[in-house]
């Protein structure tokens, strides 16, 4: 066995980072999400956030990535202060 036990795609520890940065954030958006109290709302901002995700799962300039980070976190505080609003 001369070959490497890794597979070809194996991720370097910096990208495996931040796909656990990303992966945090989303399930972060969809537990905020779950708290949405109109259904109606609740799955157009599921189906939203699912679909952001889906369409950048590819991304692979880090720079780019970096952006999408700041703007999913981004998003992630304005609706966690507007539910916050809403509720007092």
């Amino acid at each position: 066995m001369a070959g490497s036990r890794l597979p070809s795609a194996a991720l370097s520890l910096k990208q495996f980072l931040q796909r656990q940065r990303v992966l945090g954030i989303y399930r972060n958006m969809l537990r905020t999400i779950r708290q949405v109290p109109a259904e109606t709302d609740r799955k157009y901002l599921r189906d939203w956030a699912r679909e952001e995700f889906k369409r950048n799962k590819d991304a692979t300039d880090q720079d780019a990535v970096r952006m999408m980070i700041t703007q999913a976190n981004n998003h992630l505080e304005e609706l966690q202060k507007s539910l916050a609003l809403a509720r007092s």
